[in-house]
């Protein structure tokens, strides 16, 4: 199932437009994901120095994904970025253990954000496909996901190279979006 059929099934009404954040740390593959979501060649990605903007349209129906960089210095400019936002990406790098603390400050002060407020979150738990990788069940644990209570959250493990889970996360994002529309 392609990008489309995501399209299709979140498509409820006619015009019907939603906007995804991306974010997380610099080199967790936010960039990566939103290229193997557009099917798009991966083999040439550079950091994003600042962000980049996917559109789909289909049958009248528009998907924004805002890939915003993750280096400290541009961090401060994701706030720039809250207005209106359906849902939340939020891409970890598995692999990178020394920076788990950082990253779970990083989620932790967004989930705070009043912008924010009860926008569904989906954790992707990225580059599973490498050994040192830690599971999704750990890195769910010691970030405290289960004391999320104001919205819907969803942790995933995906490989953004090899596109494994990426696919069982955007049906979550399916599911979400029409739910909170309802």
């Amino acid at each position: 199932m392609g990008l489309l059929s995501i399209l299709r099934k979140l498509k409820s009404t006619p015009d019907q437009e939603v906007r995804i954040l991306l974010l997380g740390l610099d080199n967790g593959g936010k960039t990566t994901l939103l290229k193997q979501l557009a099917s798009e060649d991966i083999s040439h990605i550079t950091p994003t120095q600042g962000f980049n903007i996917k559109s789909v349209q289909s049958q009248g129906f528009k998907l924004n994904v805002w890939d915003i960089g993750g280096q400290r210095k541009i961090r401060p400019y994701w706030r720039n970025y809250f207005e209106n936002t359906d849902l939340l990406i939020y891409v970890i790098d598995s692999a990178d253990r020394k920076r788990f603390e950082e990253t779970g400050q990083e989620l932790a002060e967004l989930l705070d954000e009043e912008k924010l407020s009860g926008v569904p979150v989906l954790i992707f738990a990225n580059k599973q496909d490498l050994l040192t990788a830690a599971p999704a069940s750990e890195i769910a644990e010691g970030l405290n996901l289960h004391t999320i209570r104001d919205r819907v959250w969803q942790i995933q493990s995906c490989s953004a190279l090899t596109g494994e889970g990426v696919q069982d996360g955007m049906n979550w994002v399916c599911k979400s979006v029409n739910a909170k529309r309802k």
